[in-house]
């Protein structure tokens, strides 16, 4: 495939550099965060976990009561 483009071989620190300069150039491309934008997501993230959390936390209560109604 390579020579139906032209390419020559490259060594393995040609294949490494050819590797690091694509991905400097997508991460070019990222449009990254603001700060604040960063600062929202992190605390719609953290309380979504603490709420996520608490509901496991509570089927785990509400369980754990109805088994030891049962069985013991």
């Amino acid at each position: 495939m390579s020579e139906a483009r032209g390419d020559t071989q490259l060594s393995v620190f040609g294949r490494l550099a050819l590797f690091i300069r694509q991905v400097v150039a997508e991460l070019r491309k990222v449009i990254w965060p603001t700060r604040k934008e960063l600062v929202t997501y992190t605390i719609v993230v953290i309380v979504f976990v603490l709420a996520m959390a608490a509901i496991v936390a509570g089927f785990d209560f509400v369980f754990t009561r109805g088994v030891l109604l049962i069985f013991g």
